[in-house]
């Protein structure tokens, strides 16, 4: 199934490399990944589609813990 994550993030280094690292562990394949920085430069936005056989709910709680997630909110596509 996929499902898509919208997501905000701290701007530090390697913080989507953690995110697509905790999908991965969890057995969700990114697909794609869209997003935009803030204007302050604070915060990114970002869309990542994924795909996996597990449930969403797992992957949202994982994520979640990441220290750079702010928010995280995890919908299957239609």
């Amino acid at each position: 199934m996929r499902y898509q994550l919208d997501l905000t993030l701290r701007q530090a280094e390697g913080a989507l490399a953690r995110v697509l690292g905790a999908a991965e562990r969890r057995g969700f394949r990114p697909l794609a990944v869209d997003g935009e920085a803030q204007a302050d430069g604070d915060r990114w936005y970002l869309r990542l589609t994924v795909e996996g056989d597990r449930p969403d709910d797992t992957l949202q709680s994982q994520i979640a813990k990441l220290y750079d997630c702010l928010e995280v909110e995890v919908s299957p596509c239609r």
